[in-house]
C-alpha cells in the first residue's frame, strides 16, 4: 500500500485520528473504506477519495477496503465494476483480499430491516411518492406523520415479505424508518430503508424484488466491515444522525466516526456524473474515457500519469470549506512530473520545407539526442539528418523583431542535435506565402553545439524524407465557462462546451515514434507533452495526445 504525502498542516482528518489514538477508541486502529457506486467512471474527484482513504490508511499503519454500493441496479453495470477497479488500480493502490460489495450484505440487510419492524422502528408506507413529499414538510415546517404510520407489527412484517416476494408493483410500498416527522433535520422524517425494484441486479440477477435504499445501506456495510473513520463529502453530514441513529437502534458492535470534507471542485469542468452521463449518452464527447473529461480513465487516456494525480491530491489538501482548484494547478502538477519523467523527441505540426543547400544531395547521417538530458538512465537515440527538412512556420519570420531568436534572414541558428544553420533564401508562392527556405550549414557544428560560439536561438526539425506522418489530437479546456455549473443568462452547462476543445491534425514526428508503445509520453521539443493513444494508436498509424502544452514566454 504506497502513502499519499498529505500535508499534515491542511488534514484536520488526521488529528481527529490521534485524538482517537489517544483516548483509545478504536483500540489504535485505522481502517477505511473507498466506497464508490458502479452507476458511471470515477473522476478526478474520486481520485482525491481514493488518494485520501488509502493514504490515511497506510500513514497509520491500517487497512483500506474497496466497496462498491451496488443498490441501484438500474443504474449499476458489470462495466463500471471493472472500470473503478482498474482505475484505482492503476492510480498505485492494493485493496489486497478486501474487495466488497453492498450486494454481498443483501440478506443481512433484510434480516435488519425485519429487526426495526420488530423494535416498532420501521413500517410499510403505502403513500404515492407526491404524497410522500406533500407530508414531508420543508425546511421551516414539519412534516406530517404518514396515515400508515401505525400498521401493526405484523402487518408491517407481512407486507415486507411480500414486497420481497413481488406481491407488490413498484411504487406502491415503501419501508421507512419510523424517527420523528417533526425533526428539524429531514433526513430524519421517517426516511425510506426499502423501495420495489423489479429489475435484475448486476451481481445478484433476479433474487431480488426489493432494495435498501444507500444511506440505509452504507453505514451498515461501514459497521459489518470493522470501518473505523468513514471519511465522506460534505453533503454527508446531514446524513450524519440517521447513520447514528440506525446503528444505535440496531445495537451493532462497530460505531464508525464519520469525517466530512469538501468534495473536489475544478475549474472549466463539471464534477457530477450525472452530467458526466448525459455527455456520454448524448454523445457529445467520445465516451467515458475521452481526454477531455476529468475521468480518471480520460486524463490516462490523455496522458496524465498516477504520479502527477497522486501530486495535485496531496497540493490541494483537505478541507470543510468549498472552493474551486484552478485547473492549471492539475496541469502544473502533469507537466512537474513529465518533464522529470518523459522521453525527448522531435515533431513538426505546421511544417515549412528547409533545403539545405550546402549538403550533400544523396548523404544520410544519424545524429546522437539524449533522450532525457535529466535523466541519464533513459539513454540516447540516433535521428537521421538530411538535405531537406521540416521546421515549425512559426520558427520563421522574414521580418524578425530583435527579441525573436529563432530563424530569419540572414541569421544563424542552431537545429537541435545537428548543426548551426543561416538562412540565405526564402522562396515565396504566388500569393507571398513563404513556401521554402534555404539554409547553409556549417560541418565543423556538428551536434548542435560549440562551446563559446553564441547563437541564441534553437530550432526543432525533422527530415522531411525520414519523418513518420502521425495524427495528433490538441485538447483544450471543454467548457469555456470557469465554472460550467452555474451558466450565466439561464444557459445549461452543456450550452458553455467549447467547440474547439479537439482539434484533429497531422504531425510529422521522428521515425523512433512510430514504434512508441500505447500510453509511452514524450515531450515534443518546444511543443508540448504527448502521449501515444492507448486505444487508437499503432504502429502504422501513430496517434498522439497533448497531453499539456509548454510554457512560451515569446508572444509576437
Amino acid at each position: 500500500m504506497e502513502t499519499v504525502d498529505t500535508p499534515k498542516e491542511r488534514n484536520f482528518i488526521q488529528h481527529i485520528m490521534d485524538e482517537h489514538k489517544e483516548s483509545g477508541r478504536f483500540n489504535n486502529k485505522v481502517h477505511t473504506r473507498f466506497p464508490p457506486e458502479p452507476n458511471g467512471f470515477l473522476h478526478i474527484g474520486h481520485a482525491k477519495s481514493i488518494c485520501l482513504n488509502f493514504g490515511m490508511a497506510a500513514e497509520n499503519h491500517g487497512l483500506c477496503n474497496l466497496r462498491f454500493d451496488d443498490t441501484n441496479p438500474g443504474k449499476e453495470s458489470q462495466e463500471y465494476v471493472d472500470s473503478i477497479k482498474d482505475d484505482v488500480a492503476w492510480l498505485g493502490f492494493d485493496w489486497e483480499d478486501r474487495l466488497y460489495f453492498a450486494s454481498d450484505y443483501f440478506e443481512t440487510f433484510y434480516q435488519m430491516a425485519v429487526k426495526l419492524i420488530h423494535l416498532g422502528k420501521a413500517y410499510v408506507c403505502s403513500l404515492s411518492a407526491d404524497e410522500t413529499r406533500e407530508l414531508r414538510g420543508t425546511l421551516t415546517e414539519s412534516g406530517q406523520n404518514s396515515p400508515y404510520r401505525d400498521r401493526s407489527v405484523q402487518e408491517n412484517l407481512q407486507l415486507f415479505a411480500d414486497m420481497r416476494a413481488g406481491k407488490h408493483e413498484e411504487g406502491t410500498h415503501i419501508l421507512r424508518a419510523k424517527i420523528d416527522m417533526s425533526s428539524g433535520n429531514i433526513n430524519l422524517r421517517d426516511p425510506a430503508l426499502y423501495r420495489i425494484r423489479k429489475i435484475a441486479h448486476h451481481r445478484a440477477g433476479d433474487s431480488w424484488n426489493i432494495y435498501p435504499m444507500y444511506d440505509f445501506a452504507h453505514p451498515l456495510e461501514d459497521s459489518i466491515e470493522g470501518i473505523t473513520h468513514s471519511i465522506c463529502t460534505l453533503e454527508f453530514e446531514d446524513h450524519r444522525p440517521f447513520y447514528d441513529w440506525l446503528i444505535e437502534t440496531l445495537e451493532l458492535e462497530s460505531h464508525p466516526q464519520q469525517i466530512e470534507f469538501a468534495r473536489l471542485n475544478l475549474s472549466y469542468t463539471v464534477m457530477s456524473k450525472r452530467k458526466l452521463l448525459e455527455l456520454v449518452d448524448e454523445k457529445l464527447v467520445d465516451g467515458w474515457d475521452d481526454p477531455r473529461l476529468p475521468t480518471i480513465s480520460g486524463l490516462r487516456r490523455r496522458g496524465y500519469t498516477p504520479a502527477a494525480i497522486k501530486d495535485f491530491c496531496a497540493r490541494i489538501g483537505v478541507a470543510k470549506d468549498y472552493s474551486v482548484v484552478d485547473i492549471k494547478l492539475l496541469e502544473h502538477c502533469v507537466r512537474e512530473d513529465l518533464n522529470q519523467n518523459s522521453l525527448r523527441a522531435m515533431a513538426v505540426l505546421d511544417p515549412l520545407k528547409v533545403v539545405v543547400d550546402n549538403y550533400p544531395e544523396d548523404q544520410v547521417e544519424f545524429l546522437e539526442a539524449t533522450n532525457n538530458p535529466l535523466d541519464e538512465s533513459a539513454g540516447k537515440r540516433e535521428i537521421p539528418f538530411a538535405k531537406v527538412l521540416y521546421i515549425e512556420k512559426s520558427d520563421f519570420l522574414e521580418d524578425a523583431p530583435k527579441k525573436f531568436f529563432r530563424l530569419s534572414l540572414g541569421r544563424e541558428v542552431r537545429f537541435a542535435h545537428a548543426y548551426y544553420m543561416t538562412c540565405t533564401r526564402v522562396k515565396k508562392d504566388s500569393a507571398g506565402n513563404v513556401i521554402e527556405l534555404g539554409v547553409e550549414y556549417d560541418p565543423a557544428t556538428r551536434g548542435g553545439w560549440i562551446p563559446g560560439r553564441k547563437v541564441k536561438g534553437t530550432v526543432h526539425w525533422v527530415s522531411a524524407e525520414h519523418a513518420v506522418k502521425s495524427e495528433v489530437r490538441l485538447y483544450e479546456p471543454l467548457f469555456i465557462s470557469e465554472n460550467p455549473d452555474k451558466a450565466k443568462d439561464g444557459q445549461t452547462f452543456k450550452e458553455n462546451i467549447n467547440l474547439n476543445s479537439k482539434n484533429v491534425t497531422d504531425v510529422w514526428v521522428e521515425p523512433a515514434l512510430a514504434q512508441a508503445t500505447p500510453e509511452e509520453k514524450f515531450q515534443f521539443m518546444r511543443t508540448g507533452y504527448f502521449c501515444a493513444d492507448r486505444k487508437d494508436h499503432k504502429t502504422n498509424k501513430p496517434v498522439f495526445n497533448r497531453i499539456v502544452a509548454l510554457k512560451d514566454s515569446f508572444k509576437l
